[in-house]
């Protein structure tokens, strides 16, 4: 056996004896309490159809984009789509990017130099943590939503400072307190980034997001909007201002060296917003109301979360992964979250409520989680 061969599984074995090794499962239990898809989008028939008909409406569109946008994957129906989402956001531009994780280290790989700082929350999502160790620039993180902790980070930035946050985070639930940490942005010269991965659809109007709720868009510097949870199909885009687009074009590497998304994921995109002026923004909300409702009564501690995210804590792999197989025996899609993907003791379930949750899949839930404890 060779050396590598033997490392690879040496660190197999070792993900293994700790009860934490990831599997790949086409297993899924009929009650949806697990995947992104909060307003139903991506199982939603109508949409399917507004999608289809807006391809059966253009002319000889190819089924690949054949090349980069910058060499033969561009076209004008993507470039109106950028700025349709850009306006729908109350923003000045807008680039779009194959995938989250392809926005975020565009980002953030380019724009911060040498001699530069960024700052992230202790808990930011890992495709900002690749991106941030991608740059040249010097980088803090600060304890979790602790804003005394983020000014003193704050008073040893050098440079073009950049403060990175999520408006949702994606394994608590938890909301950023994004009004107090832009103050401290504006106080010292800092620019802020949000991602509004789990916000985007389910906060503001029409869910344009919580930097647009609490009317903050004209004082972030960029924000990061994610189309594969809420909005039900692929891709993101990064919103800012013109020169800050010109500016990706031109140095985002995982935008330059990649192949565009072919017209019907970009279509799927255009249709997916249009469909979000069609739905009842508020039924979502009536579901996380119900479970938070539903939990107290129980006496079950979650943790404290507005969004469409919650966690049980259970604080072992062992644990929760038992409390996982139990529930998706009994028909609950909901999945353990284990160290290293979070911190050792703070594993979970992590509970995603949806808009075609029924109430009674809802309240039966929330009484086996009550067996569990």
């Amino acid at each position: 056996m060779s050396k590598i061969e033997q490392f690879i599984i040496d660190r197999l074995r070792e993900r293994k004896d700790k009860l934490s090794i990831r599997n790949l499962s086409t297993n899924t239990p009929p009650f949806d309490f697990c995947s992104n898809d909060y307003l139903g989008f991506a199982r939603s028939g109508e949409l399917k159809k507004m999608i289809d008909d807006t391809l059966a409406a253009l002319p000889n569109y190819l089924n690949g984009a054949g090349g980069s946008r910058l060499l033969s994957g561009n076209t004008k129906f993507t470039e109106e789509t950028e700025q349709f989402i850009a306006d729908f956001h109350l923003a000045e531009s807008g680039l779009i990017f194959n995938s989250g994780y392809d926005a975020n280290v565009g980002l953030l790989s380019s724009i911060p130099q040498r001699g530069d700082t960024i700052i992230t929350d202790e808990l930011i999502h890992a495709s900002i943590i690749d991106g941030c160790r991608l740059s040249h620039a010097t980088r803090y993180k600060f304890l979790h939503n602790d804003i005394n902790d983020l000014e003193a980070k704050l008073k040893l930035a050098k440079g073009n400072i950049f403060v990175v946050v999520e408006s949702v985070y994606s394994m608590d639930g938890d909301i950023a307190p994004l009004i107090a940490v832009l103050n401290l942005c504006e106080r010292y010269k800092a620019n802020m980034i949000v991602d509004e991965a789990h916000a985007t659809g389910v906060f503001g109007t029409n869910g344009r997001g919580l930097i647009n709720q609490l009317n903050l868009t004209d004082r972030v510097f960029a924000r990061i909007v994610t189309f594969g949870k809420a909005i039900g199909v692929h891709g993101a885009i990064v919103l800012g201002s013109k020169n800050l687009r010109h500016y990706l074009i031109n140095f985002a590497r995982s935008f330059i060296y990649t192949t565009a998304a072919p017209i019907h994921n970009i279509v799927a995109v255009r249709s997916a917003y249009q469909y979000l002026n069609k739905i009842d923004h508020q039924l979502v909300h009536q579901k996380i109301a119900l479970f938070r409702r539903v939990l107290k009564e129980q006496n079950i501690n979650a943790f404290d979360s507005e969004s469409t995210i919650q966690g049980i804590l259970f604080s072992s792999n062992e644990a929760t992964k038992f409390a996982a197989a139990n529930l998706q025996s009994k028909g609950f899609d909901v999945r353990a979250i284990l160290s290293p993907t979070v911190a050792l003791g703070k594993e979970r379930l992590r509970i995603c409520l949806h808009a075609f949750n029924t109430d009674e899949e809802i309240i039966s839930l929330a009484n086996h989680l009550k067996e569990l404890h």
